[in-house]
């Protein structure tokens, strides 16, 4: 498979016009295989519109390599998150293979049932949406702790280690003193914090985030952001991201932009 072309840009330089484009191969299926955890291949994805049908996604291929994140951008109605409901398995597409490879596994999206895709969105699919979807009435702690639960409530030997992780993470994205805050008190960057924590909780090998900055002031935003690259690189996970804001985009390693579902 040959991509899309990307805009690529390397961690320790600054991005130059000129050699900002290239196209990346992964035609040494092995090697990409153990670089890779998201490949989408020619991927259609369409919607019933009247008597037709629109078009939301059109025949777009992309890699994500683990470590790394690539930016989705585009004006709106342009098939991004369209884009990032397919590789979270919320939506089927048309046509086309969209490749999760995890360390035990190499799975096609597309082709997976229902509660198949549940299981992956548990553990090897993390997702943060524009707003921290939290549960009211739970911790921070308790909000990651949740996440371990919706397989089945664990053992008891299991949950010393469940609230281990779950301080972890709290303490990777700094709160750590707020574990035992009910989300009502914490701030909307905050939140968005706890979001990316339990996002991570099931050791995922896909992240995949959907404008998760939208709803935040600058600081807070940038945080978010550092976060999430930052965490990615880290932990050796892939991320997708999905953004309006141009500077965003510009610090992930890689970026496409979608005009009428189709890479441009």
């Amino acid at each position: 498979m040959t991509t899309y072309p990307l805009h690529t840009r390397d961690a320790d330089t600054t991005r130059d016009a000129a050699t900002a484009r290239t196209v990346t191969s992964t035609r040494d299926g092995a090697d990409s295989l153990n670089r890779s955890a998201l490949q989408m291949e020619s991927v259609v994805l369409t919607y019933p519109d009247g008597e037709g049908r629109v078009t939301a996604v059109d025949d777009v291929s992309l890699s994500v390599e683990r470590g790394r994140s690539l930016a989705v951008t585009g004006p709106s109605g342009s098939g991004k998150s369209s884009l990032l409901a397919v590789a979270a398995t919320l939506t089927t597409p048309d046509s086309g293979q969209v490749w999760l490879n995890t360390p035990d596994t190499r799975v096609d999206l597309a082709r997976v049932d229902r509660r198949r895709a549940a299981e992956l969105r548990r553990s090897e699919i993390g997702i943060v949406f524009q707003q921290a979807n939290l549960i009211e009435s739970l911790t921070a702690r308790e909000q990651l702790e949740a996440m371990a639960w919706l397989g089945g409530r664990p053992s008891r030997s299991a949950r010393a280690d469940v609230r281990r992780r779950a301080d972890h993470l709290l303490d990777v994205v700094g709160l750590g003193h707020a574990a035992e805050r009910s989300v009502g008190a914490l701030s909307g960057g905050q939140r968005q914090r706890v979001a990316v924590a339990r996002a991570l909780m099931g050791q995922p090998s896909l992240l995949l985030a959907d404008e998760p900055t939208s709803a935040l002031d600058s600081e807070s935003g940038a945080a978010v952001m550092d976060l999430l690259i930052g965490t990615a690189r880290e932990e050796g996970v892939a991320l997708m991201l999905i953004t309006h804001d141009a500077g965003i985009a510009d610090r992930a390693d890689a970026r496409i932009h979608l005009v009428d579902g189709a890479v441009v």
